[in-house]
């Protein structure tokens, strides 16, 4: 018998260890509900999980993804919902005023009605944004929709213009367009019925501060004392006494902006109506503008003009359709991404989840295991004591 190396001690202290060790990554996985909390539990396991993980994740990102996109669609289609009612509405006054019925004054009061609503139009078009995205001013081209937790997984997008001009029912009218500014800016329209006026002149630095008709040039003239701003000029056109002119700020000019002297001519379509010019992702550098609604003023415009707006309703018609085609197949989208990132977690939570049921029965063994170590160890170290029992 031996007291200097207590080997029976040694084994169950070796045993109770290893019963520990195995004790502690039980109740880790108990307390994490993790089967694998580091490499060392399983690497190749935590190497695969990883990968799904990032599969799990951005395939939620992509229905979130595919969320957004429905809501950027629904934006649009309301504000085209709005545009057919507004189209429907100028059919109707179309079909009145091609009716003899009606007198030329009557066709002035139809034609106001469009002006106004081809105007609406438009409007409806430079302001319908998403995420300040413009939708609707023809800026929306080639918009990409990622769908998929991988790279090029996507669907595109195009929104064409929807203002008046482009839909073909805004109209140029007589008068000048730009005028105060460079040729180049924006600056003041003026829109000229009175078919005696001719040319629009602007002079500073004259006696008076008002809008005269010069009979003998037919020239309206426009006098200030000083140097003016566009909204000063702009003021005292619209001040005029005279019938049938009507002025005001082209898109993107500043009433701010000094003006100079100048003399234009009034052209029969010198105030157009034009489309919006847009930049990168849909941003409108400068909104649409319309002169006028289309022309109603006689039997056989409206008469046209029943023909050009069917047109238009069917341009409508055709992007509402195609939205609504790519909202139910964003739908489907949807649904399927959600089924591939559920079963891809059930997937990654049998590599990388505990069972809990089978851990517990591992924790109660290791449990028993230590208490009985334990004990043991008491006993082995209470065994070199019996050699006293020699030296009595």
């Amino acid at each position: 018998m031996r007291i200097n190396q207590n080997i029976t001690a040694l084994n169950a202290y070796r045993n109770l260890t290893v019963t520990n060790n195995a004790l502690t990554k039980s109740m880790e996985k108990l307390s994490s509900g993790l089967r694998i909390n580091r490499a060392a539990d399983d690497a190749a396991g935590l190497a695969i999980s990883e990968k799904m993980r990032g599969q799990i994740r951005g395939l939620n990102q992509a229905v979130r993804n595919a969320q957004d996109a429905i809501s950027l669609i629904q934006t649009a289609e309301g504000a085209l919902n709005e545009t057919h009612s507004i189209l429907q509405r100028m059919r109707e006054l179309a079909v009145q005023s091609a009716s003899d019925t009606n007198t030329d004054d009557d066709r002035v009061q139809i034609q106001k009605e469009i002006d106004q609503l081809a105007e609406e139009l438009s409007r409806i078009s430079n302001t319908t944004e998403f995420n300040t995205k413009n939708l609707l001013a023809g800026g929306l081209t080639d918009q990409k929709f990622q769908i998929g937790a991988n790279s090029d997984q996507n669907i595109a997008l195009n929104i064409n213009a929807m203002d008046a001009k482009s839909l073909g029912v805004a109209a140029d009218v007589r008068g000048v367009s730009n005028f105060g500014v460079a040729s180049t800016s924006s600056g003041i329209y003026i829109k000229i019925t009175d078919t005696t006026i001719t040319s629009v002149k602007l002079v500073t630095n004259a006696s008076v501060s008002n809008v005269i008709v010069s009979a003998s040039t037919s020239t309206m003239i426009v006098n200030f004392t000083t140097s003016v701003t566009l909204n000063q000029v702009l003021a005292a056109i619209n001040s005029y006494t005279g019938t049938g002119v009507i002025a005001g700020l082209e898109p993107g000019a500043a009433g701010t902006d000094t003006v100079t002297s100048e003399t234009v001519s009034v052209s029969s379509t010198g105030v157009s109506s034009y489309a919006a010019v847009t930049g990168a992702n849909g941003t409108v550098t400068k909104a649409a503008f319309v002169a006028a609604g289309i022309d109603v003023s006689t039997q056989a415009a409206a008469n046209a003009a029943i023909t050009t707006i069917d047109e238009a309703i069917k341009k409508v018609s055709a992007e509402r359709s195609k939205l609504g085609a790519i909202q139910n197949r964003l739908d489907h989208t949807i649904s399927n991404l959600s089924v591939a990132s559920e079963n891809l977690t059930a997937a990654e939570s049998r590599i990388r989840d505990v069972d809990m049921a089978q851990e517990m029965m591992n924790y109660t063994k290791n449990q028993i295991l230590s208490q009985a170590g334990t004990a043991m160890l008491a006993q082995a170290n209470q065994l070199p004591s019996t050699i006293l029992q020699l030296l009595r």
